[in-house]
C-alpha cells in the first residue's frame, strides 16, 4: 500500500514539474509576441514621406534612353512598402535629354554651388517622422536639385534614411552633406547601382528590402 502510494505521489509531482514548465515557456513566447506587437506598431505610427530626384532620358550604365528614372525606380519601391506618401523633386529648367550634355549642366552647377528652382508646392514636414531621400549620384555628391529641397525645409526631429543609384561612386559621402544642410537624424543609407533597377528590378527589390528590415522598416 505504501508503495502505491509513493507511486501515485511521484507521478503527481512529474504532472506538475511538466505543467509549470510548459506556464513558464508560454509565458515567455508571450512576452517576445507581445514586445513584436509593440514594435510593429511603432512603425506603423511613424508618418513616411519619400521624396526623391530622378532623371530619365539617356543615362549611362548600358541602358541607353528610359523612360522612367533609376532613383525612381527604388523610390516606388519603398512607398509602396511604407505606405508613404511620394515626392518628386522637379526643375522649372528640365535637364538635356541626352547624357553628355546633362552631365555637363550638372558639373556647372556644382561649381556654382547652385541651387535650380523647383517645381511646385514642397511637402508640409510637420506631417511626417521620417523622410527617405533619394538620388543619383552626380560628380560625387547630390544634384543640386536636392539642396534646393533640403535648404527650404524644416528637417528638425526628423529621422532622414538617404538611399542612391550610382555607377561605381556609392553615396560618396552625401550622407554627412545631408546632416550638414538639414540637422536631422541621419540614418545609414542605401546605394545601388543604377542599371540593377533598370535590368533586374527584382534584384533591386531584394537588396532595397533588406536595407529597410535592417532600419526597422
Amino acid at each position: 500500500m505504501r508503495t502505491l502510494l509513493t507511486i501515485l505521489m511521484t507521478t503527481m509531482m512529474l504532472l506538475l514539474t511538466a505543467c509549470g514548465g510548459g506556464n513558464a515557456q508560454t509565458g515567455a513566447d508571450t512576452s517576445a509576441q507581445k514586445e513584436t506587437q509593440t514594435t510593429a506598431s511603432a512603425r506603423s505610427d511613424q508618418r513616411v514621406l519619400v521624396v526623391y530626384f530622378s532623371r530619365a532620358d539617356e543615362n549611362t550604365g548600358g541602358v541607353g534612353y528610359i523612360e522612367k528614372g533609376n532613383t525612381k525606380i527604388l523610390a516606388e519601391m519603398i512607398a509602396e512598402r511604407t505606405h508613404g506618401d511620394i515626392f518628386e523633386i522637379k526643375t522649372v529648367k528640365p535637364y538635356p535629354k541626352e547624357y553628355r550634355p546633362a552631365t555637363e549642366a550638372a558639373k556647372q552647377e556644382k561649381e556654382e554651388n547652385a541651387r535650380p528652382e523647383i517645381v511646385g508646392e514642397l511637402p508640409d514636414l510637420s506631417k511626417y517622422d521620417v523622410v527617405f531621400l533619394g538620388y543619383p549620384i552626380w560628380w560625387s555628391d547630390m544634384p543640386m536639385p536636392v539642396y534646393t529641397f533640403l535648404d527650404r525645409e524644416n528637417f528638425a526631429g526628423k529621422i532622414i534614411l538617404p538611399f542612391c543609384t550610382h555607377e561605381g561612386s556609392g553615396l560618396s559621402d552625401t550622407q554627412r552633406s545631408i546632416a550638414d544642410v538639414t540637422k536631422a537624424d541621419v540614418r545609414e543609407g542605401f546605394a545601388l547601382q543604377g542599371h540593377i533597377a533598370q535590368k533586374s528590378p527584382e534584384e533591386a527589390r531584394t537588396a532595397l528590402y533588406e536595407w529597410m528590415s535592417k532600419q526597422g522598416y
